[in-house]
C-alpha cells in the first residue's frame, strides 16, 4: 500500500544554502528513501525560485505566494503565520485525507481550521518563536523594525500558547525547546526529534593544530554582527591571536572595526568550498550566541568538520552536543580559553568522541522510520 504524505514547507527548501533549510530538505530525502510519496507545498518568496530538483524526492510540488504584511496586519495572528494562510493550499490539502507535516510554526494555520479536525497531522517546531523574535528585537536598532518585532513577539506568545494545547504532536529540534513548551505552555504532546542532516556528513575533523580562530555566519543578521563585533573589540583586540570572520554580507561597520587590528580578517561571501576549508583548518571555531532556541547548524558543521569548538551555554543548551565543546562566560574567560586551546593539540581521542556522540544523536533514517510509523500506523 502506497504511503502518501503532505508536507507544508515554510519556504522553498532547495538549494540548501543556509541553516534554516537543512531539516526541510534532508527530511524529504530520508522520507523518500522510506518509500513515502511526498506532496510538497512550499511558499515562494525572498528571491528563492521554483526547483525541479525537488521532484527527485517528491511526487508533486506546489508553490504559493506569501501575502503582504499589510494584509495580515488586522488578522490577530502573527505575520509569519497569517502570511501563509492560503485558500488554494487548504483546498489542495482537502482533496484527500493524507497525513500532513507542517514544517515550521509558520505553516500551522490549518490547526485552527475545523475542516481538519480529526486529520492526522504533525507540527515540526524549529524555534520557540516568541523568544526568537524577542532576541531579534533586542539586537536591532531600527525603530520601525523593532516595533514590528515587538508586536510579532506578543502575538507569537499567545499563538504558541494556543497551539501547545492542541492534541497535534509537536516535534522540536532541541531538548531545550521541548522543556520550554512543557514548562511555559504546559504542552500536551511535544517531543524531541533531532535535525535531519546530509547523509554524507561524517566527522571529518583533522588532528593537530591550526593557527587561527574562526567565527562564521550570516553577517547581515544583527545578532551575528553583534557577536562578531564583540569578538573583535572585547576578545581579540590587543592580542596576537588571529581571527577570521567569514560569512554573508558583512557591513561597513564590521570592516571598520576589523581594520583596527592586524590580527583580524573579514572574508565576504566565501563559497561553500571556501567556508568548509576555513572551518576545517581553524584551530578554534568560536561561536558565541545570544539565543538558546532552535539548533545552531553552524555549530554542527564545526563539530563534524572542525577542531575545537569554543562556545557559551546559549549555543549548545539542549542540543545533545554539550560535552563536545569548550565554554566561556565573558570576554576574559574567552581570552583565557583561546590562549589555552591554541597551545593544545586536537587529538584522535577528541575525534573518536565526536563520532560516538554524533552518531548516537543524529540518524536520519531511524528518525524517518519513526515518522512513518507515527503517521501511517
Amino acid at each position: 500500500m502506497e504511503k502518501h504524505l503532505h508536507i507544508i514547507s515554510l519556504t522553498i527548501p532547495f538549494p540548501v544554502d543556509y541553516g534554516g533549510v537543512y531539516d526541510l530538505f534532508y527530511k524529504l530525502v530520508a522520507l523518500h528513501k522510506e518509500g513515502v510519496q511526498i506532496h510538497l507545498h512550499c511558499f515562494e518568496y525572498g528571491g528563492r525560485k521554483q526547483q525541479e530538483e525537488l521532484l527527485k524526492f517528491c511526487a508533486s510540488v506546489q508553490y504559493y505566494p506569501r501575502t503582504s504584511a499589510l494584509s495580515s496586519l488586522f488578522s490577530g495572528l502573527p505575520h509569519i503565520v497569517a502570511s501563509r494562510k492560503n485558500e488554494q493550499l487548504i483546498n489542495n490539502l482537502l482533496q484527500n485525507d493524507y497525513p500532513i507535516i507542517m514544517d515550521g510554526l509558520q505553516c500551522s494555520y490549518i490547526l485552527q481550521d475545523k475542516r481538519f479536525t480529526g486529520r492526522k497531522m504533525m507540527l515540526r517546531l524549529y524555534n520557540v518563536e516568541h523568544e526568537y523574535y524577542k532576541d531579534l528585537s533586542q539586537n536591532t536598532k531600527q525603530f520601525f523594525k523593532k516595533l514590528y518585532l515587538n508586536r510579532e513577539e506578543r502575538l507569537l506568545y499567545k499563538y504558541e500558547q494556543k497551539i501547545a494545547q492542541t492534541d497535534t504532536p509537536i516535534l522540536a529540534v532541541t531538548q531545550k525547546d521541548v522543556a520550554t513548551y512543557q514548562s511555559l505552555f504546559k504542552a500536551k504532546n511535544i517531543q524531541y526529534m533531532p535535525i535531519f542532516l546530509p547523509d554524507n556528513w561524517t566527522v571529518n575533523s583533522v588532528k593537530g593544530r591550526g593557527n587561527y580562530s574562526l567565527y562564521q555566519g550570516d553577517l547581515s543578521v544583527a545578532s551575528n554582527e553583534k557577536a562578531a563585533l564583540w569578538l573583535i573589540e572585547e576578545v581579540f583586540a590587543g592580542t596576537r591571536n588571529k581571527l577570521i570572520i567569514a560569512g554573508k554580507n558583512p557591513s561597513p561597520n564590521l570592516y571598520k572595526a576589523a581594520r583596527k587590528g592586524l590580527n583580524i580578517l573579514v572574508i565576504e561571501n566565501p563559497s561553500e568550498e571556501q567556508m568548509q576549508d576555513f572551518i576545517k583548518q581553524a584551530h578554534i571555531n568560536i561561536l558565541p550566541s545570544y539565543s538558546n532556541t532552535g539548533i545552531k547548524l553552524k555549530l554542527l558543521n564545526a563539530l563534524y568538520n572542525g577542531r575545537f569548538c569554543l562556545v557559551n551555554n546559549l549555543t549548545t543548551e539542549g542540543s545533545g552536543t554539550e560535552q563536545l565543546c569548550h565554554y566561556f562566560e565573558d570576554s576574559n574567560s574567552c581570552k583565557q580559553k583561546i590562549t589555552e586551546l591554541m597551545e593544545t593539540e586536537f587529538t584522535q581521542a577528541a575525534i573518536d568522541l565526536r563520532k560516538q556522540v554524533l552518531l548516537n544523536a543524529i540518524n536520519n533514517q531511524e528518525d524517518a522510520k519513526k515518522l512513518v510509523a507515527a503517521l501511517f500506523s
